[in-house]
C-alpha cells in the first residue's frame, strides 16, 4: 500500500506544519529531523489524531481523511510502546485483534505466530514488568502487525534505548519490514538509525520537507545548508565563485581557490558555501601545496582515536574543519599539516538555507 500527503497543513498559533510526501508500496521511509520539527505531527496526522486544517491524505490512491484511527489500517508504534502492564505478552499482541472480535483461539495463535517473527517465542506468558526495553519493543512491533495493517508508523521507537541495543533492534525491524512487505513511515532525530534503516529519506525543519531522497543522495548532495550540516559532520567554506569552465568552478576562500562541481544557478561572482565530509580529506606533504589542487593549509588543534579512524580538528585562519583519517598516526596539537579534498568531493551550495 502506498501513502501520500498532498499539501497538508496544519497550524498551531506557534508552529505551522505543511508537507507533501510520497511513500511507495514496500518502502520504508524515515522523517528526519530535529525535535520541534513536526515529525510527531506528522505521524499523528496520518494516523488521524490530529485533523489536518487542509490537504489530503492517500492510501493506495484513496482519501483517508473522513475515516477515524481505527477504521485507518494503520499499524503504531509509540515512542514509550505503550503496552498494557497488567496484560502478558501474548495478550498484549492479541488486543486488536480481541477488540475486532476475533475469536480467541484465532487471535492466539496470530499472537503466537508473530512473536515466533519478532524471536520472542517463549515468553508468551510473561509480564511486561519481567522485559527488557528491547523486548518490550519487540512486543509493541508485533502487537502493532497483529491486525495487518496496511501502513506501519513508528514513532522514535528506539529512542529509550542504549547505543548498542539500539543498533540490534533497528536491523530487526529492517528483517521484519522486509520480510511482510510492509509500507513503514519510521520517525527519528538520530541520523545513523536513518541512514542504516531507510530506503528514502526525507529531512524536516520547521514543519518543511526539505529535502528527500536515498540515504546516499541526502549524505553526498545535500540540497542546502541545513541538511548537509544535520545529516553527519560536515565541514564549510565561505566564497565567491571566481570562474565556471567545462562543469567546474572555481571558488575564491579566504584560503585560497578551491575547484567544485558547478551547480545549477552558478555563476562568477555569486557568493556560495563549499561543503566536504571530514572521511573525504587527505593529508598532503607540506610541498603538495605548492601544486595546483584543493589543498588547506592549517595546525592541528585535537587529535581523538576512535578506533578505526582518528579525528583531527584542524584550524585554518577564522575557519576549523574536522578531518576524520584511516591509518592515520596520532598528531599532536600545535602541528602545521596540509589537507586536500578531491574536487568531486567538494559541493557548493547556496549561501543561505
Amino acid at each position: 500500500m502506498s501513502l501520500r500527503l498532498k499539501d497538508v497543513v496544519k497550524e498551531y498559533p506557534d508552529f505551522k506544519l505543511k508537507i507533501d510526501l510520497q511513500v511507495n508500496k514496500g518502502e520504508l521511509v524515515t522523517i528526519l529531523g530535529p525535535s520541534g520539527c513536526g515529525k510527531t505531527t506528522t505521524l499523528r496526522v496520518i494516523a488521524g489524531f490530529i485533523t489536518p486544517d487542509n490537504g489530503n491524505i492517500f492510501v493506495s490512491g484513496r482519501g483517508i481523511n473522513h475515516l477515524p484511527p481505527h477504521k485507518r489500517q494503520i499499524g503504531i508504534v509509540f515512542q514509550d510502546y505503550a503496552l498494557f502492564p497488567n496484560l502478558n505478552v501474548l495478550d498484549n499482541i492479541a488486543f486488536g485483534l480481541k477488540m475486532h472480535g476475533v475469536k480467541r483461539i484465532l487471535r492466539e495463535a496470530k499472537a503466537r505466530k508473530l512473536l515466533k517473527l519478532v524471536h520472542l517465542t517463549e515468553y508468551g506468558g510473561r509480564k511486561i514488568s519481567q522485559l527488557s526495553g528491547g523486548e518490550q519493543q519487540r512486543v509493541a512491533l508485533a502487537r502493532a502487525l497483529a491486525t495487518e495493517p496496511r501502513l506501519l508508523l513508528l514513532d522514535e521507537p528506539l529512542s529509550a534505548l542504549d547505543a548498542k541495543l539500539r543498533k540490534g533492534l533497528r536491523n530487526e525491524i529492517r528483517r521484519i519490514q522486509r520480510e511482510l512487505a510492509i509500507t513503514t513511515l519510521y520517525i527519528t532525530h538520530d541520523q545513523e538509525e536513518a541512514l542504516a534503516l531507510s530506503d528514502r529519506i526525507a529531512v524536516m525543519r520547521n514543519g518543511k520537507i526539505e529535502q528527500a531522497g536515498r540515504p546516499q543522495e541526502i549524505y553526498n548532495e545535500p540540497v542546502n545548508l541545513f541538511v548537509a550540516g544535520f545529516v553527519g559532520q560536515a565541514n564549510f567554506l565561505k566564497g565567491t565563485i571566481r570562474s565556471i569552465e567545462q562543469g567546474y568552478a572555481l571558488f575564491n576562500t579566504a584560503l585560497g581557490d578551491i575547484r567544485a562541481p558547478a551547480p545549477r544557478g552558478c555563476y562568477p561572482g555569486r557568493e556560495m558555501n563549499l561543503f566536504f565530509r571530514p572521511e573525504n580529506c587527505t593529508i598532503k606533504s607540506s610541498t603538495a601545496a605548492e601544486n595546483k589542487g584543493n589543498y588547506i593549509q592549517g595546525v592541528v588543534a585535537g587529535c581523538e582515536y576512535l578506533g578505526e579512524i582518528m579525528q583531527l580538528e584542524v584550524v585554518s585562519r577564522d575557519s576549523r574543519f574536522i578531518l576524520r583519517l584511516r591509518g592515520c598516526p596520532a598528531i599532536a596539537d600545535g602541528n602545521r599539516i596540509v589537507f586536500s579534498i578531491k574536487a568531486e568531493n567538494c559541493r557548493l551550495l547556496p549561501a543561505t538555507g
